[in-house]
């Protein structure tokens, strides 16, 4: 092989190598979704996936489902684009979302989704540059099924702690209920058509205070090692606690926790999400299929063991299985079934925090048979028959001359709920060093 057929063969054999290695180089980039920047207006998002990075992935935040939205049964959000505002309780340099359909009676099909840093203040607009288009299994579209939920891929985006993030998703075609957590003491925001990465802000003229879809964002952390998952009803909820100020006792814990690492002291670097839901109960929950406000028993798996990264469960709930049956109301069955909801977490290897049920003498159906229930409940509670650590929330809110009744400053006005003065006690008595440790091995 000589001559100008050997010079001819080795030119092809070299023009191959170039255009296989060519290949092989936008395979690369397209794998790790690397791609220019955004330009100097931020007019759209930075579509690209995480790379690889050092970190743990945990929950940042978290909100349960809690119903089918009433009069979306038919339309859902066909045509509009729901920007939810939620909050951060720990950092990362990755995040990811999940998306909850579970009240949906047909597949809903998003085909867009984005996440980006708050602007701040009252506004749905994104801070410069943060915008992310997000994809499902490499997709930019998803269908999440009836009944179901599907998580994103993760995007690099420098997620700070304490800060508001903007989740958008936008349907085209009528889904059916809408899957939502009505209580979310946050002002989020919907605009019609898809503007999933407008940045401005200026078409979501229309604010809501629930959320939708988005059940949990995730990020990857270099400074958390883990989550701590709270499970409870409308007093860890925060229903009466300023709205868009983040100012329920889970936000002032997650402070509070942050404080001490920063200080160096001897507590575990975690983050904390809020699975409160208004209403609910140990034992039973709502009507429908799912049910509408499901049990603590029933939802316990989903919302809190399934939760990315959780290390530690804490258990504030119980008052409305007295409050809302008060004919079958037995300390019993529910104190039995807190130690159902520690059994299954200690089968994880997590430890489980309990909180001591709040007085509500004055509230409206409140009796002294009530009282007594909520007094046996704490009795065992405080025992230590039922959880691995205690916090005493009733000793703390409660009013010293008339123990049956929150402390004046302490509640909102309907002597249930407490002030934004009582959220911040309650996440006083909650010691961080509560969360360091082992499940307790029973006998």
């Amino acid at each position: 092989m000589t001559g100008r057929h050997g010079y001819a063969l080795l030119t092809a054999i070299v023009a191959l190598i170039v255009v296989i290695s060519a290949a092989l180089y936008a395979g690369v980039s397209y794998g790790t979704g690397r791609r220019a920047a955004a330009p100097a207006d931020n007019r759209g998002p930075v579509h690209h996936a995480a790379p690889a990075s050092s970190g743990t992935w945990v929950a940042t935040w978290a909100a349960s489902p809690a119903a089918a939205e009433p009069g979306t049964e038919t339309t859902g959000m066909a045509g509009r684009s729901v920007r939810n505002v939620v909050h951060t309780s720990v950092a990362g340099t990755s995040a990811r979302i999940t998306l909850s359909n579970l009240y949906g009676r047909s597949p809903l099909s998003l085909t867009h989704a984005t996440i980006a840093l708050a602007a701040g203040g009252t506004t749905a607009a994104a801070a410069p540059h943060t915008m992310r288009r997000l994809t499902f299994a490499g997709a930019p579209s998803v269908v999440v099924p009836s009944g179901g939920q599907v998580m994103s891929d993760a995007v690099s985006l420098a997620v700070p702690r304490g800060a508001d993030i903007l989740v958008t998703t936008y349907s085209p075609t009528p889904s059916g209920p809408v899957t939502y957590h009505p209580y979310a003491r946050q002002i989020s925001y919907v605009a019609q058509g898809d503007l999933a990465e407008d940045v401005t802000g200026t078409p979501y003229t229309e604010q809501t205070s629930v959320w939708r879809y988005l059940s949990a964002v995730d990020v990857l952390s270099d400074e958390a090692d883990g989550a701590v998952v709270v499970l409870g009803d409308s007093l860890t909820d925060g229903v009466t606690s300023t709205l868009g100020a983040d100012r329920r006792w889970t936000d002032v814990l997650s402070t509070r926790l942050w404080t001490a690492v920063e200080k160096g002291q001897d507590v575990p670097n975690y983050s904390v999400v809020n699975e409160g839901i208004s209403g609910n109960q140990v034992l039973t929950g709502g009507p429908g299929r799912p049910a509408d406000n499901p049990s603590g028993l029933s939802r316990f798996g989903r919302d809190v063991l399934e939760r990315t990264g959780v290390k530690v469960v804490v258990i504030d709930l119980g008052i409305n299985d007295i409050l809302r049956n008060p004919q079958l109301a037995d300390p019993e069955q529910i104190t039995g079934g807190l130690r159902t909801l520690v059994d299954q977490a200690h089968a994880r290897g997590l430890k489980v925090v309990g909180a001591t049920l709040m007085p509500f003498e004055g509230h409206r159906g409140y009796t002294p048979a009530q009282e007594a229930t909520r007094q046996r409940v704490n009795a065992q509670i405080r025992s230590g028959r039922v959880f691995d650590a205690v916090v005493d929330f009733d000793k703390a809110l409660r009013d010293p001359y008339n123990p049956r009744r929150l402390r004046g400053e302490y509640d909102s006005g309907d002597h249930l709920h407490p002030s934004d003065l009582g959220y911040r006690e309650m996440a006083n008595v909650f010691e961080p060093s509560l969360l360091k440790g082992a499940a307790r091995v029973r006998l």
